[in-house]
């Protein structure tokens, strides 16, 4: 092994140091070392394409591709770490490189800056984890979609403004929540797809006058170009913005399902349970039993957001190319990945492991006069005009509050007071379960296009598990 030097990646033109203030403001090792094996990936892309254009020979590129895989051991091992002189991933790796391979170390920063170098890792590993997130919501979506299936023929009372509306079926509701993570998996595929350009070949801004392939670079990192304008290959961050779109978008769609789950199973609902594995207790109030899960995603929908608006604020007023400001871009990135690799399985475990209470459920589903609106579609059959079925409809439950009764409990010469156009015979859609089978449309609450809404989405379900389980990054 080579003698051991300290390596900068910049210097020769400073005749001194930099100030400890200055490198402590620099130094970004210590959250962008998860950069390591795509740099390492990086790395060997590019040893090549210099061998090919003769600027390492058989021997060098041999000795070059081993020196890389055994630093690569070394880091996964633990090893071999970044020290407090190495400024970001890149230095403390080619320090590594130059550790074991002498002044043949230097010779793989030809042809390529810092600048194209983060920019292709970050494109790697935030294209490899964006897998992993795929995996993590489908393990969400199977949760809900499992528990629709049990409660497919559930009524429930659907509600809007928190308030009481029209019947509809649990299985129905929980579906709803699915559609929204089947939208965010379109959403990551479309963004893989365009941050799956390859910027490494572009130098710091202009490209290189070495005879070199970005397009076999492209190729071998599994990338589906190069990049076509050098100086927006190193200055585009779309692809973080984007990303960050994404998982903050997620993060609404888990706060609003968890925002559900609090209300409930709340006391006044009672319509869930959590498993006593995804709840927690109280230090002082030993009848409690809280929905922790479901309040930390709601609260991580702010964390999420936050990180979006941090990197366009960062982005909107830099110049063409590469500014310092960029170096900004990585934690809210890798925070948004944290996040969501902790809070998806537990809401998946929550989910999958609920009590679902469906006599409460359908107790409540005709309470606050929630079939009104089955009374004013029978007048309009009946050919009143919809807003004077509406006027007499709302007169009905005006008599029915009054009385503190439920519309099939007025009597006939009520229905008759209330209107001519009112008889006996709308007691016949006077229930839950009518209301229900009336809504036969695609994509209604009736028990016919629940079930094959239930179908599509395990069968869109299925189709997302075989892309999310695609290796992008080449090992």
């Amino acid at each position: 092994m080579a003698e051991a030097q300290k390596t900068s990646l910049w210097g020769g033109r400073f005749t001194g140091g930099p100030a400890d203030a200055l490198a402590r403001l620099s130094v970004s090792v210590q959250f962008d070392w998860r950069l390591a094996p795509y740099d390492l990936a990086a790395s060997r892309a590019h040893a090549r394409v210099l061998a090919a254009a003769g600027l390492l020979d058989p021997e060098e590129l041999g000795k070059m591709l081993a020196a890389l895989d055994d630093l690569e051991a070394a880091c996964a091992s633990g090893e071999f770490r970044p020290t407090v002189e190495d400024e970001d991933v890149h230095t403390a790796l080619e320090r590594g490189l130059i550790e074991r391979l002498g002044t043949l170390g230097g010779k793989l920063r030809a042809g390529r800056s810092r600048n194209d170098q983060v920019a292709t890792d970050l494109r790697l590993y935030l294209r490899d984890h964006a897998r992993g997130l795929a995996v993590a919501l489908l393990e969400l979506a199977d949760a809900l979609t499992e528990q629709a299936a049990a409660t497919i023929d559930t009524p429930a009372p659907g509600m809007t403004h928190v308030q009481h509306a029209q019947p509809v079926t649990f299985g129905h509701w929980l579906l709803a929540h699915v559609h929204p993570l089947l939208r965010d998996l379109e959403r990551l595929k479309d963004w893989d797809a365009r941050a799956a350009i390859s910027p490494l070949g572009s130098g710091a801004l202009a490209g290189s006058s070495l005879p070199l392939d970005p397009a076999a670079v492209a190729k071998e990192l599994g990338f589906a170009a190069p990049a076509a304008n050098s100086m927006d290959a190193v200055a585009d961050r779309d692809f973080v913005a984007e990303f960050l779109f994404f998982t903050a978008l997620v993060g609404v769609h888990l706060s609003r399902l968890g925002e559900e789950v609090v209300l409930w199973t709340s006391q006044e609902f009672g319509w869930v349970e959590l498993d006593d594995a995804f709840a927690t207790g109280s230090s002082i109030m030993p009848q409690k039993k809280n929905a922790d899960i479901a309040e930390l995603a709601r609260g991580k929908s702010g964390r999420l957001i936050g990180g979006l608006v941090a990197v366009l604020t960062m982005l909107k007023g830099l110049p063409l190319t590469y500014d310092r400001d960029m170096q900004e871009d990585k934690e809210p990135a890798f925070d948004a990945i944290d996040t969501l690799q902790l809070l998806l399985p537990a809401l998946a475990g929550m989910i999958s492991t609920m009590t679902v209470r469906t006599d409460r459920l359908a107790a409540a589903a005709p309470v606050g006069y929630s079939l009104a609106t089955e009374v004013a579609d029978w007048l309009v059959r009946r050919n009143v005009p919809f807003r004077e079925a509406h006027e007499i409809t709302g007169k009905l439950v005006a008599l029915c509050s009054s009385r503190g009764c439920e519309l099939d409990e007025v009597t006939d010469d009520d229905l008759k007071t209330v209107s001519e156009h009112l008889d006996p015979t709308v007691r016949q859609v006077l229930s839950v379960d009518s209301a229900l089978a009336a809504r036969t449309t695609p994509g209604s609450t009736g028990p016919g296009p629940v079930a094959e809404q239930l179908a599509m989405v395990q069968h869109r379900l299925d189709t997302w598990r075989l892309w999310a389980i695609e290796q992008v990054v080449p090992r």
